[in-house]
């Protein structure tokens, strides 16, 4: 059976600008019965977003409370904002609530939401994730950490009794190539985003390659990413949410690089032109439709599983399916959980 996983939760915000933020709440039970509906239908990880709005720690509990088996990850957690006891503390939390089905995923978010929502700087993003991970990984297996790095200094930090009795895998979510290749040094994971499938093949070498360098399997690594799909039977509708979904994303200047750099620097063109007015159709009509073929996923059924398997053959093994807006939120989940199941 092929893996399948789905990502519940707020989108993270892209931009500064309010007008541009667009909100994709859902309520708590909402949120329990989707995640129940994906391990009822075989889904295997259910992945919990974090940007604005509710954490995605209490969100994974809440989801914990309501299943059994299916595994449970923060996809991302913006570690900027937590020391690494504090995350440390939260995964060793969540491993025992849910029986050891955590997953941590950890990122750097960016720039304008670090230190215009957060107030905390952003500085020397990998150095700072590197030095995270090897103490939160040190403290999960029930070590007392002290460690100094180039971003973070620790003296016999400790999670007590508290440290899970099994492995909690940490996965990093990566755009760029230091990132991939961090990821495949360091991480037991890489989750992928908005990548195209003409940059595919590319960033899973980038991990195999961080993975080589380190003297690891480069097996040892799972290749995760998220999906945007809509099921639907209007793919007018489908392939608009797709560019709203895009335009926004490519808002803000972190993401407008990474489009420029995998291929799509004359939609970025139009995007910037568009800048300035946060709810210009100009902005999404910037998004042409190889854009959209190569970022997502619309249509039938059928149509979306081909295009499942066609990805899982140039390297994303554990594709994530983040389902878009098609009408009302739920329905629009509902509907692509139960046409996608295993």
């Amino acid at each position: 059976m092929a893996f399948i996983g789905l990502r519940l939760g707020n989108e993270p915000e892209m931009s500064s600008d309010r007008r541009s933020r667009v909100s994709t709440k859902s309520d708590p039970a909402d949120v329990q019965s989707l995640a129940s509906l994906a391990e009822e239908l075989g889904y295997e990880e259910v992945w919990m977003t974090e940007g604005s709005g509710r954490d995605s720690l209490t969100q994974l509990t809440a989801i914990a409370a309501a299943t059994n088996r299916i595994r449970l990850g923060t996809g991302i957690l913006p570690m900027f904002s937590r020391t690494p006891l504090i995350t440390a503390m939260s995964a060793a939390g969540l491993s025992a609530v849910s029986d050891g089905r955590f997953i941590l995923g950890l990122g750097v978010g960016n720039r304008t939401a670090v230190e215009d929502g957060h107030g905390v700087a952003y500085r020397r993003p990998i150095e700072h994730l590197r030095d995270m991970i090897q103490i939160v990984r040190g403290l999960l297996r029930g070590e007392e950490v002290s460690y100094r790095g180039k971003a973070i200094t620790v003296s016999r930090a400790s999670l007590g009794g508290a440290a899970p009795q099994g492995k909690v895998p940490i996965y990093i979510a990566a755009l760029g190539p230091r990132m991939l290749q961090l990821a495949g040094e360091m991480a037991d994971g890489v989750l992928l985003s908005w990548t195209a499938a003409s940059y595919l093949e590319q960033a899973v070498q980038l991990v195999r390659d961080g993975a080589t360098k380190a003297g690891r399997d480069p097996s040892e690594v799972e290749i995760s990413g998220y999906l945007r799909v809509a099921v639907t039977r209007d793919p007018a509708a489908g392939r608009a949410s797709l560019q709203r979904e895009d335009a926004r994303y490519a808002g803000g200047a972190h993401y407008r690089s990474y489009f420029e750099n995998t291929g799509f620097d004359r939609e970025m063109e139009g995007v910037e032109l568009a800048r300035d007015h946060a709810d210009d159709p100009a902005r999404a009509a910037a998004i042409g439709e190889n854009m959209q073929r190569e970022l997502g996923v619309v249509g039938s059924a059928e149509e979306c599983r081909a295009r499942l398997d066609e990805l899982r053959k140039m390297g994303l093994a554990k594709p994530v399916i983040a389902p878009l807006p098609v009408g009302d939120l739920k329905g629009s989940y509902e509907r692509t959980i139960r046409a996608l199941a295993p």
